[in-house]
């Protein structure tokens, strides 16, 4: 008597996942939104809101990465202002974006980039080169990357 298998028949893999892209350069933004940190906070407030953004990377005139600014950043400016009954008109971002910011390589598996969102908790991570910001992934470029290779085999 013969032993059965009951894994059924096997699925030929048509696709092979050689030429399907796994790096974060594959998958971030490269057209960002930028702030300088001259600009005041009520301009930031008004391009997150037009642009339907959560902050972006703050860049100096030799387009290197100073900082971010995100909404948190600028609902604690506003804190502040109503705290101590100040303007919101003229004041800069510069006081309140984050400084120490966490960037992720190009060349980083999207998979692993996943991970690091998980790990840290942050929304965005600028990708930065020789010294100058060329793109930023956000979890939704991940998600998109996800949507994009499903099926595929995940190494």
């Amino acid at each position: 008597m013969a032993i059965k298998s009951f894994q059924g028949a096997r699925r030929q893999q048509n696709k092979t996942t050689d030429d399907i892209p796994f790096s974060v350069s594959d998958y971030m933004t490269r057209d960002l939104i930028t702030f300088t940190p001259d600009q005041t906070v009520e301009s930031v407030m008004h391009s997150l809101i037009t642009n339907n953004i959560s902050g972006g990377p703050v860049i100096n005139e030799k387009h290197e990465l100073i900082g971010i600014i995100s909404e948190t950043d600028c609902i604690k400016q506003i804190s502040e202002s109503r705290y101590y009954n100040m303007p919101v008109q003229d004041i800069t971002i510069e006081k309140y974006l984050t400084k120490d910011v966490d960037t992720i390589d190009g060349n980083m598996n999207i998979f692993d980039a996943a991970s690091k969102f998980v790990q840290t908790h942050r929304r965005r991570f600028p990708i930065v080169e020789n010294g100058k910001l060329v793109g930023q992934i956000s979890q939704k470029d991940v998600l998109k990357a996800a949507m994009k290779l499903k099926g595929q085999n995940w190494k």
